[in-house]
């Protein structure tokens, strides 16, 4: 059985293809690794150290050789088109892991009150809205236009 190596993905790279090589090794999509790497780098005092831990990364994890199908990554995170208080986060997120929108709602509250981050908290609600893709339009059928003749 091959092990399976942890790579950078400088096809799929925002920055440096970091987090999208952590989101293939772990099998899930790109923007939550992004987004919960912001959230981790935003605590307070951890900017710089999330910033200097990916230049860490960078140069540390190796280079994918080749591109990875997009197919192999399972469902994407985007935001909720149907469950929206604000901007469709808490939804999103809700949808991706199949739990109730309402506990992922409390969950950020909560975190951000007891790590006295509520700024913190707001900064990186407002920064996973701008890294999480809309949801795609669902397809609609075509419709048959008759004309009177």
């Amino acid at each position: 059985m091959p092990i399976k190596r942890l790579t950078r993905s400088p096809a799929e790279a925002k920055i440096g293809g970091v987090c999208a090589g952590l989101a293939d090794y772990f099998e899930v999509d790109v923007v939550l690794v992004r987004a919960a790497w912001l959230v981790f780098s935003i605590v307070p005092g951890a900017i710089i150290g999330g910033a200097a831990a990916y230049v860490a990364a960078w140069l540390v994890i190796p280079p994918r050789e080749g591109a990875l199908d997009g197919a192999d990554r399972g469902r994407p995170l985007t935001l909720s088109a149907t469950d929206r208080k604000l901007a469709g986060v808490c939804g999103g997120l809700a949808e991706y892991f199949g739990v109730d929108p309402t506990a992922v709602r409390l969950l950020w509250v909560i975190l951000s009150i007891l790590l006295g981050a509520v700024i913190g908290g707001v900064i990186a609600y407002l920064a996973a809205w701008l890294i999480m893709p809309s949801p795609h339009a669902t397809a609609m059928a075509p419709t048959t236009v008759t004309t009177a003749a």
